[in-house]
């Protein structure tokens, strides 16, 4: 089951807001506690992409800031967290310091008069991501077949004559091909995106990069976008390129979890 299940209504109506809106959030459980404590295990709370609780409760504000924290490191790197937070005397019984991590425990200190120990778990739920694929190409069509097996939310624009705006935090492939090849990039470029490809080659986009800036797009936007898209696979088939396409879509995808997720 998950976590949705065992929500109160309003909470899974605050889930499913968030969820629409393809905000990244997390869960937060009490899973253990030991002396006083305000909150008992099984205790939940929603955070919002701030770290910020939204709704439920684990208790006073003794536990606000590393949930906080907890959460925040969550969403970055799309692994659970598990943060116990107990008196200082007791982490320096244990010879653990405040901020100090152990077998995968990061511990903080209770710096509340009440002195009990909390342990929270802490789940992050981020949105699927978005491909956006512009063209009708042989390599748009086995792109738009393929991602979705590896969990992309895909919306192809089969029209070059009018594109479908498209959000900042999109992935967006340009696999024109020759039809509307600049329409298709001004539109990607249309401010900053997080990852832009280009199907066609190297010189191809050269000659495309060039007619852009000299219609004012910006030097900078023009030069961050992958062309050719995807990895050196030596791939040939339409299939094949959109392979390749795909490998890089996940590397770009895994790299801004890692680093940094809407």
């Amino acid at each position: 089951m998950t976590p949705a299940e065992f929500l109160s209504e309003d909470m899974a109506d605050a889930v499913q807001e968030l969820r629409s809106k393809a905000e990244p959030f997390a869960f937060a459980t009490i899973v253990r506690t030991a002396g006083a404590t305000a909150a008992r295990p099984g205790a939940k709370a929603l955070l919002d992409a701030d770290g910020t609780i939204v709704h439920g409760w684990l208790g006073g504000g003794c536990t606000k800031g590393a949930v906080q924290k907890a959460a925040l490191s969550a969403l970055r790197s799309g692994q659970p967290q598990l943060v116990s937070i107990a008196p200082e005397e007791l982490l320096a019984q244990k010879g653990i310091n405040s901020g100090d991590e152990l077998d995968g425990v990061k511990f903080t200190r209770n710096g509340c008069p009440s002195k009990g120990s909390i342990d929270i778990f802490i789940e992050p739920c981020l949105p699927i991501p978005q491909l956006v694929i512009l063209g009708k190409s042989p390599v748009a069509n086995a792109l738009a077949n393929l991602a979705p097996q590896f969990h992309w939310a895909v919306s192809t624009n089969l029209n070059e004559d009018k594109l479908t705006p498209v959000k900042p935090s999109q992935f967006i492939v340009v696999a024109t091909q020759g039809q509307g090849d600049i329409q298709a990039l001004k539109q990607a470029l249309d401010n900053h995106r997080q990852y832009v490809a280009f199907v066609g080659s190297k010189r191809k986009y050269e000659v495309l990069a060039s007619e852009l800036i000299k219609g004012g797009a910006s030097a900078n936007n023009v030069h961050s976008v992958n062309a050719p898209a995807g990895l050196d696979l030596g791939a040939v088939t339409p299939e094949e390129i959109a392979l390749s396409i795909l490998a890089e879509l996940v590397r770009a995808r895994r790299a801004k979890i890692d680093i940094n997720h809407v």
